[in-house]
């Protein structure tokens, strides 16, 4: 029985797609010491913030023109961190950053900037007493701004518009995916309580934004 190479084509396409969206709810880091977060992250003061968002706001961006990420800040929670890009693994699923103080964006996906849904994952809960890059993102309130610093030191900013908690196994189709012709960042970490018996946490917390 013969199978057009356009079928099997769209098999394999369909294939990874639902390993990729599989992957977010079963997220786990590359050691199984994790452990509920420590030591907060230091809360950005108004005077250091109003600084910050002066000199972001200052740079010019040519919508026309999205180039890659390569640094994301959220002055509300004090972070500031270099991207990686990751794709697929082996098995088909996202990849994930490789140190705990990066963030990982899908660079299979949209870029930061461009109309659809921007994806970018980061770890959660403290390493060797150290802490990782999303620990407190759960700290963040709509309407708090995102930053995204490209390749040639512009600035891209992200209004957060709402933060939900998903179930590890429920639905992330809304993650990945939009329609109205708006670029968006979604930002995803692990949340919950951590099941030594399936070797993931429990919950996903994601934070929906929208460019400015």
């Amino acid at each position: 029985m013969k199978i057009s190479l356009k079928i099997i084509l769209t098999l394999v396409i369909l294939s990874a797609l639902a390993l990729f969206t599989t992957f977010l709810f079963t997220y786990t880091p590359p050691s199984q010491s994790y452990s509920p977060p420590l030591v907060p992250v230091a809360e950005t003061s108004n005077s250091s913030q109003q600084k910050i968002n002066t000199e972001l706001d200052s740079d010019d961006l040519d919508t026309d023109q999205v180039d890659l990420p390569t640094h994301i800040k959220i002055p509300s929670i004090d972070i500031d961190a270099p991207f990686e890009y990751v794709g697929l693994t082996p098995e088909g699923a996202m990849d994930i950053p490789k140190s705990y103080a990066n963030v990982g964006w899908f660079n299979l996906g949209p870029k930061p900037g461009e109309n659809g849904s921007a994806v970018i994952a980061g770890h959660y809960s403290l390493i060797d007493n150290k802490p990782a890059v999303f620990d407190n993102l759960h700290k963040l309130k709509t309407d708090d701004k995102i930053y995204i610093e490209d390749e040639k030191g512009r600035n891209i900013i992200f209004v957060v518009r709402k933060i939900e908690i998903y179930d590890k196994d429920g639905d992330s189709s809304a993650i990945f995916s939009s329609n109205d012709k708006k670029a968006h960042l979604n930002l995803i970490t692990c949340n919950g309580v951590w099941n030594n018996a399936e070797n993931t946490f429990s919950k996903r917390l994601v934070v929906f934004t929208e460019k400015e």
